[in-house]
């Protein structure tokens, strides 16, 4: 069902299934995707494509040009996935040549209001974002990673699968998989013991882990020497790959 007051461009792509409400707005270059639910007063503006199942909640902007100086009005686009919920006022942003040009969100994020996901982001999938959380540009946030409300993430950090932010972290450095920072400015205190619990992990599993956690922030070696005895571990402890892996490819460094 399309609302009578919504303003919907010739050129926009919309799928089977799809409601849009009261005064929102679908530009050119934008493709909404079956099932889709979008509130009253959205703004979709392209090139954007929304996957499946998406719910957008109202006042929300969605596909607008990036905040960035260097945005000369050339074509960029936002890419989202499938079952993902974004709730009122979120912003997120398309992406910027300079950045290669994508903003990219993946499925079955939970994105509370007020969440503001800038250019040149690449978000993946299970992700929650509560309130207020803003990720400047040319983040990357992998799976299953909390971030806590009116958490600031400064541009160009990664933010590694399973970690946890506590509420009003500011993060300005690269956070491994698994790890739970808080602070400002945000410092590692721990492994996220329960989000691994209540995803699946074991008892040995979450051992494997605060091991690789020690060998990085309290056995007194270099990040090479730690990324290097991980790495060996890793061969019997699966679990490690991605830990390791994310240490050897952070250039920037990891938070501390």
């Amino acid at each position: 069902m399309i609302h009578s007051t919504a303003i919907i461009d010739p050129l926009a792509q919309i799928g089977s299934g799809v409601s849009i409400g009261p005064y929102s707005i679908v530009g050119p270059d934008v493709e909404i995707g079956d099932g889709c639910n979008i509130a009253s007063h959205v703004v979709i503006k392209g090139p954007t494509k929304l996957g499946k199942n998406n719910k957008i909640f109202q006042f929300s902007s969605i596909g607008e040009e990036p905040q960035d100086k260097k945005y000369d009005g050339e074509r960029t686009r936002l890419e989202i996935g499938d079952n993902n919920l974004i709730r009122e006022n979120v912003t997120i942003n398309r992406g910027t040549g300079q950045g290669g040009g994508l903003t990219k969100i993946g499925n079955d994020n939970w994105i509370m209001a007020y969440v503001h996901i800038a250019h040149d982001c690449i978000i993946g999938n299970d992700n929650t974002f509560a309130n207020n959380a803003t990720l400047a540009g040319h983040v990357i946030i992998d799976d299953y990673v909390i971030l806590g409300g009116f958490t600031l993430i400064s541009q160009f950090n990664a933010v590694g699968s399973y970690s946890f932010s506590a509420m009003g972290s500011v993060i300005s450095s690269n956070v491994p998989p698994y790890v739970l920072v808080s602070g400002h400015m945000a410092k590692p205190v721990g492994v996220n013991v329960e989000g691994l619990k209540r995803r699946g992990f074991s008892v040995q599993q979450i051992k494997n882990i605060r091991q690789a956690y020690k060998l990085t922030y309290r056995s007194g070696l270099k990040i090479v020497e730690a990324t290097k005895a991980i790495q060996d571990l890793e061969q019997e402890e699966t679990e490690l790959s991605r830990y390791a892996d994310f240490l050897a490819k952070q250039q920037g460094g990891i938070i501390r």
